[in-house]
């Protein structure tokens, strides 16, 4: 059965943040339009203008995994209450500020930095709480719907944004944006999110931080969704920087005729978020993300081909459908792949690639223009869009099946002792395996390992014994005993439980678990 691109409106707590976010959305894209407006009259430098986009993005970029941590070993919803008071603060000095007439270019910078760094505080633990939201069936249509949330408001924000700067100042987008976390406060606060289940307690942040990065570089499944984005936003996102440009350059238009492209960007994900479920009934996520890559690709590039305005306006509404469905399959093939207890944390480094791929793909395509032309700044990435899309493909192809990540307790408990904190810690488990289920024992193991790097293990190793050839001994470290508590209790899932029990019933006994504790010598009297 077909699930609507509107069903998790249904659902009452989805609807009620997805407005306000939509209304947040519009009011940052305002705001953005009048810092920069605010900087040009307090007579700023073109370095301080430049600054305004260094000051909105590069706190972000640099606490975004920190911040993904603190959505894993603290409650979420806390952390996005904060996070979005850290932005209400901002908007309302930035309101109080220029209203008085009392703004600085520092004091502009300094406020801009503030809420990019609650921006930072809500990522991550915003895209975490989508699976508490709706249900794993509706996981694609709710990425899709945030993907229209952005791209609207990205529409909409700018030319509301010149509107109130000339209505009544810059003053006004700054009292806008601050209404607008007002409202997603609101619903945050209503929200009755069921409290976190932690047998062992909140992790220390720095432990959380390694663990998130250990569990990234021990997800093969998670890391080929971050190459697609990766090569996906590097090449494509040209576009977005560069279509400024184009306005003013080869189509010759007006403000008003930018506003134009940029809405139908946006009306080209409204109707993206129709049409991509009823493909993804029909092909694979492999085949749509191809199918759509390549339209990208020449939708780009006629933006630059011809002069008729028609036909880039027809251009734009491809693009804007082919970016909210490469990225909202992308987004909806993390979440439902990443366990709870780890998926903030994880979608902070998709967040860094999202964020830091455009950023790359800007100065690099924007030096390309200026360096040769527009047109090759903007065929040049498409052309090698739709080649490494064939290569990403084949080599790096998403998950099209579903994992149960759903929690679960399969190892037999460890043995009790008294300093918790104590490590490092080496577990070895002693299987007995047939020689004829030597080869197949060994390829279902590299599975198991993986599963004790992603939930702790900081070192992992499969022996054969020289002198008894049957018998093959696992190894994995742990930094303390916490730690391990941590694997048993909180981390395993349902797809880890399965790895291992594939990997036994291939061992002709049980097998033999030892845990040891690293001996550190006393100090001398």
């Amino acid at each position: 059965m077909t699930v609507s691109a509107w069903a998790p409106l249904r659902r009452s707590a989805f609807r009620a943040l997805w407005l306000a976010q939509f209304a947040s959305n519009i009011g940052t894209w305002a705001q953005t339009v009048g810092a920069q407006w605010l900087m040009g009259d307090l007579g700023g430098s073109a370095l301080q203008v430049a600054l305004v986009q260094t000051a909105t993005t590069l706190p972000v970029f640099l606490l975004v995994v920190p911040s993904g941590a603190l959505g894993d070993i603290l409650d979420r919803r806390h952390v996005l209450i904060s996070g979005q008071a850290l932005m209400l603060a901002g908007a309302a000095g930035l309101m109080l500020l220029a209203g008085t007439d009392k703004a600085t270019p520092s004091s502009l910078l300094g406020l801009l930095a503030l809420m990019a760094i609650g921006q930072a505080l809500s990522m991550p633990s915003f895209q975490a709480i989508q699976p508490e939201l709706v249900s794993r069936e509706e996981i694609p249509q709710a990425a899709l719907l945030n993907g229209v949330n952005m791209n609207v408001g990205r529409a909409i924000g700018p030319a509301l944004g010149g509107l109130l700067i000339a209505l009544a100042g810059s003053e006004a987008t700054f009292a806008f944006n601050t209404v607008s976390f007002l409202g997603v406060l609101i619903v945050l606060a209503r929200w009755k999110r069921p409290s976190d289940h932690r047998p062992l307690g909140a992790e220390h942040i720095t432990t959380a931080v390694r663990t998130g990065a250990r569990y990234v570089a021990s997800s093969p499944l998670f890391r080929r969704v971050l190459t697609r984005l990766l090569v996906f936003i590097v090449f494509g996102s040209g576009l977005w920087a560069l279509l400024p440009a184009i306005a003013r350059g080869p189509l010759q238009l007006d403000a008003s005729g930018y506003g134009v492209l940029l809405g139908s960007v946006g009306t080209g994900a409204i109707g993206g978020a129709f049409v991509v479920p009823k493909l993804l009934q029909r092909m694979s996520k492999n085949r749509l993300v191809l199918f759509a890559t390549w339209v990208y690709a020449a939708a780009t590039s006629t933006a630059v081909l011809t002069a008729s305005f028609p036909v880039v306006i027809v251009a734009m509404l491809l693009t804007g459908a082919c970016w909210i469905a490469t990225l909202s399959t992308f987004n909806a093939t993390a979440q439902v792949m990443l366990p709870s207890w780890t998926r903030a944390r994880a979608l902070a480094y998709y967040q860094l690639i999202l964020m830091g791929g455009q950023a790359l793909g800007a100065v690099v395509w924007g030096a390309v223009a200026d360096a040769y032309s527009l047109r090759t700044a903007m065929i040049v990435p498409a052309a090698a869009m739709a080649v490494a899309v064939l290569a990403a493909t084949k080599w790096f192809p998403l998950l099209d099946r579903s994992l149960d990540i759903s929690p679960a307790t399969y190892w037999d408990a460890p043995p009790e002792i008294d300093d918790t904190y104590a490590g490092p810690v080496l577990v070895t488990v002693e299987w007995p395996v047939a020689k004829e289920n030597e080869d197949e024992f060994i390829d279902a193991m590299q599975k198991v390992g993986r599963a004790r790097r992603r939930t702790g293990a900081t070192m992992w190793g499969l022996f054969r014994d020289t002198e008894k050839p049957e018998t093959f001994l696992e190894t994995f470290t742990v930094a303390t005993w916490q730690e391990h508590l941590r694997q048993h209790i909180e981390r395993g899932t349902v797809v880890d439980q399965q790895n291992q029990e594939a990997a036994r019933a291939l061992a002709k006994g049980d097998a033999h678990v030892r845990h040891l504790l690293f001996a550190e010598p006393k100090k001398p009297d």
